[in-house]
């Protein structure tokens, strides 16, 4: 069986402030050390249930460029570097019998949550027919399309939540208590990596009881965007168009993989800087 790990940063134990995140900040290393350690703890879960499964490790967090390659577990597959097709799905394809999503955040606008957003700072709010998705319910729902179940997530408790409200038999491993944006509880490392590796077992053990996410196209996406200039270059997009207020952009999609894309392009043009 094929079985992809997506692995953000923001939702790692002990990972509470973007000082911990960007690369260019002074304790970018530990983030990156502690978050290639729990991607290993989950491959040996992975591993542990299914010892002849090939394992994919998508790198998910911001430059795709975080994941340490000669410290992961050499026995999976490393995704890494951008830009590429599926974003942080990269990997994914029809064969994909399961995937785990680790270190994930919660959506933009809820909380308390650690570093919650939706793909960018740029990106208010992402609703899908209506209903709104953070990056667990677009992966999610991208996964589902192909078939493929998000059989684990681990972040704070408030992504946790999220995705059990998508995928309520879906495993979940809360490594740290949401305080705030940049403050939680949190697990001892070497402790939530011994859950991780517990709840990846679980998780594919019981994959063929936990239902893929899906979402029946024709789809009615909405974007709310920070700047109302970022409005500007998104309807430079064809079939991109003002919705209500001057924040606000849609568009229809023929099924979930064509929203998923659109976003994703809509994401970057929302960080060019007006000038």
């Amino acid at each position: 069986m094929k079985v992809l790990i997506s692995v953000d940063m923001e939702g790692i134990s002990g990972v509470v402030h973007s000082v911990e995140t960007n690369p260019d900040r002074y304790d970018y290393e530990r983030g990156r050390a502690l978050t290639t350690a729990e991607a290993n703890a989950v491959i040996a879960g992975v591993l542990d249930a299914e010892p002849e499964a090939v394992v994919w490790v998508a790198d998910a967090h911001g430059s795709f460029r975080n994941l340490l390659p000669e410290d992961l577990d050499r026995r999976a597959h490393l995704v890494r570097g951008r830009p590429r097709p599926l974003g942080m799905l990269a990997g994914l394809d029809e064969h994909t019998e399961a995937v785990l999503l680790v270190g994930y955040h919660a959506r933009a606008g809820s909380g308390p949550a650690v570093l919650a957003h939706t793909m960018s700072d740029a990106i208010l709010d992402v609703r899908v027919g209506g209903r709104s998705l953070g990056e667990i319910g677009l992966n999610a729902a991208m996964a589902g399309h192909l078939d493929a179940p998000v059989v684990l997530l681990s972040g704070d408790d408030t992504a946790c939540a999220e995705l059990s409200e998508l995928v309520p038999s879906a495993v979940t491993v809360a490594v740290k208590q949401a305080l705030g944006q940049a403050a939680a509880v949190a697990l001892h490392p070497q402790e939530a990596r011994e859950r991780l590796r517990h709840a990846a077992a679980d998780a594919i053990t019981q994959r063929a009881s936990i239902p893929p996410l899906t979402m029946a196209g024709p789809l009615d996406v909405e974007i709310d965007l920070y700047g109302p200039y970022m409005v500007d270059l998104a309807v430079l997009v064809p079939g991109v168009a003002r919705v209500g207020g001057g924040r606000t952009v849609g568009f229809h999609a023929a099924d979930v993989a064509e929203a998923y894309r659109l976003v994703q392009l809509l994401v970057q043009l929302a960080t060019i800087k007006p000038g």
